[in-house]
């Protein structure tokens, strides 16, 4: 079954840096379209970035655009989310998702599959 694997969350000051990654497996992952949302606590889950298939074509939430970087790896099978410049309110669960067709989508039900989140906390 299609599995989806969130690392590289954890506790930074303001202004540090994370590198998220997400492992998929049991799936083509060359052939998703892949993206990150997060959630924190009482909000709903938003989105941050996406990319296609092949990396030809990104898309940012306005919070994370100029700081985050969304990139994947084919090969390995992973998708990647370099977040520099980090604030208190970046502070969430981090989730990523795929979406079989070839699309760059900004909601959550573009997405078919997600993984169970990592969580980033930034302190002030």
């Amino acid at each position: 079954q299609v599995q989806l694997v969130e690392s590289g969350g954890g506790l930074v000051q303001a202004g540090g840096s994370l590198r998220l990654s997400c492992a998929g497996s049991g799936l083509t992952f060359s052939s998703y379209s892949m993206g990150w949302f997060r959630q924190a606590p009482g909000k709903e889950r938003e989105f941050v970035a996406a990319i296609n298939w092949n990396g030809g074509r990104t898309d940012y939430a306005d919070s994370a655009k100029d700081r985050f970087a969304i990139s994947r790896d084919n090969a390995k099978k992973t998708l990647y989310l370099e977040m520099n410049s980090l604030k208190p309110e970046d502070t969430a669960v981090y989730y990523c998702a795929a979406d079989p067709r070839h699309r760059v989508g900004i909601t959550a039900s573009t997405y078919d599959y997600w993984g169970q989140g990592t969580q980033v906390i930034v302190s002030s």
